[in-house]
């Protein structure tokens, strides 16, 4: 079998350093708190290249909290793309603000200017372009459009640690970053875990409060927070992980070259395109063909896993029915139907990409 995410054994590669460091949370109960969160903050601000990092609870919640800090006027318009996980959507809504879906670049999958522009309106206050798949959004052309419209600008990096824009780290870009940590990342911890990163110190304090019952020191409460921790053990879980992310996306990468390489003259099979000034670190590896069902079952049938990200476009989702954007003939609508994950991973060997190239080649045979 060819799994799609073989966690197991990434742990089992690791294993020594991760018991340690588990360990040495455990003998000193620093369960919430402690040095180990803020020991990671250091360490993923230092390799992201930002001046603050505040650890929390998920990416949903550096999401939220991210939206709530920007202060926003009330039920503002916030363009997302169509093509996301909910949680970028969500975050927008559950915050108190309208949600406004843009079409996404048919080649790598992010929000692209023109389709941003299409859906300004006199209400739009903020932008959150989500560099999916592990490639990063054209962030020149967005920052142009914030610049115009004195808009803000929200990164969803969950699946982009470490992708970048003309040489610079997403999540450095806009005003806030915000990552997700959740177990199958590239970056994963063991559970829950998420980070937001900013080059501002005025935010950062008042999203480490937000996410603190509003609070810097125990019981002066400035304002009503919630709680959102990123917890000892996910801290010193991913401390260790970090250590390897680059050598981990390197291999990543190679794979994508290798699936680009062997499968680019079958025309029936639509490959990611990676922009010249993109640095792509290839969360997933999304094809694209309207025989999508048929060739994840006959991988299936060969002992190689797939997925699909994501099946239903958000604007088709019964949760924005009443949007009314089911129906436009956006590409995200059209396409959700034809998309299609090749497994890709620090546990994939060359032999088990060309092992998956020939069970599609002979597919499309």
């Amino acid at each position: 079998m060819i799994k799609f995410l073989d966690l197991q054994a990434q742990y089992l590669y690791i294993k020594d350093e991760l018991d340690a460091a588990v360990a040495a949370v455990i003998q000193s109960s620093a369960f919430v708190g402690g040095p180990f969160v803020p020991a990671f903050e250091q360490d993923f601000a230092r390799w992201i290249t930002a001046s603050y990092c505040i650890g929390v609870g998920n990416g949903t919640d550096a999401l939220e909290i991210a939206i709530e800090a920007l202060d926003l006027p009330a039920a503002s318009d916030i363009i997302v793309p169509g093509n996301s996980f909910i949680a970028t959507s969500e975050a927008v809504s559950r915050c108190g603000h309208r949600v406004i879906f843009a079409d996404v670049d048919p080649d790598c999958y992010t929000l692209t200017a023109e389709n941003v522009r299409a859906k300004l309106t006199a209400r739009t206050a903020a932008i959150i372009p989500v560099h999916l798949y592990g490639h990063p959004c054209d962030m020149a052309s967005l920052q142009q459009i914030a610049l115009e419209r004195r808009l803000r600008i929200v990164e969803d990096c969950a699946q982009a640690h470490g992708a970048e824009f003309n040489g610079r780290r997403v999540g450095t870009i806009g005003d806030v970053g915000t990552f997700s940590f959740y177990p199958g990342k590239n970056l994963g911890a063991y559970g829950d875990a998420g980070a937001i990163v900013t080059n501002d110190e005025v935010l950062a304090r008042k999203m480490r409060m937000i996410a603190n019952h509003g609070r810097i020191a125990k019981y002066d409460h400035e304002f009503e927070g919630r709680s959102s921790r990123l917890d000892g053990l996910q801290a010193a879980i991913l401390s260790v992980k970090l250590r390897h992310l680059d050598r981990w996306t390197e291999h990543r990468i190679a794979i994508a070259n290798r699936y680009l390489d062997l499968l680019r003259d079958i025309p029936e099979l639509t490959l990611p395109v990676r922009k010249n000034w993109a640095r792509q670190v290839y969360h997933l590896f999304v094809v694209r063909t309207k025989a999508r069902d048929a060739l994840a079952a006959h991988l299936r049938a060969k002992g190689i896993q797939t997925g699909i990200h994501y099946p239903i476009a958000l604007p088709k989702l019964q949760a924005y029915a009443s949007f009314g954007q089911a129906d436009e003939d956006l590409f995200v609508n059209r396409s959700d139907a034809q998309l299609l994950s090749l497994p890709i991973g620090e546990h994939m060997t060359m032999d088990d990409v060309d092992v998956v190239v020939a069970a599609t080649r002979d597919f499309f045979k």
